[in-house]
């Protein structure tokens, strides 16, 4: 199930920290706008598993620009064994519009 802005929001909004967002966007996108969170662009992902490895379990929040690269990178991540992870509903473009 995909997170929305408005969840996202609000559970920032009450300091609940129980979840890590994850910006797989460009280093160029994240410079422009970004909402926090370990930043690993979707072409360094596959290589970046490790990295992330402590979170495994965690509940991770994938964000991009639109929702289409978090989406892919969605996938990558549960076949490597991320066993809660969501999508960003509408990205950065939903959350500036919000």
């Amino acid at each position: 199930m995909d997170a929305t802005i408005q969840e996202i929001k609000e559970r920032q909004a009450g300091d609940t920290q129980d979840y890590v967002l994850l910006d797989v966007r460009e280093d160029y996108e994240r410079s422009e706008f970004n909402i926090g969170g370990i930043h690993v662009p979707l072409g360094d992902l596959m290589g970046s598993f490790d990295k992330l490895a402590s979170h495994k379990d965690d509940e991770l929040i994938v964000y991009c620009r639109s929702g289409k690269r978090s989406a892919m990178a969605g996938q990558l991540l549960r076949q490597a064994g991320f066993s809660n992870v969501r999508n960003l509903e509408g990205g950065m473009i939903a959350w500036q519009a919000s």
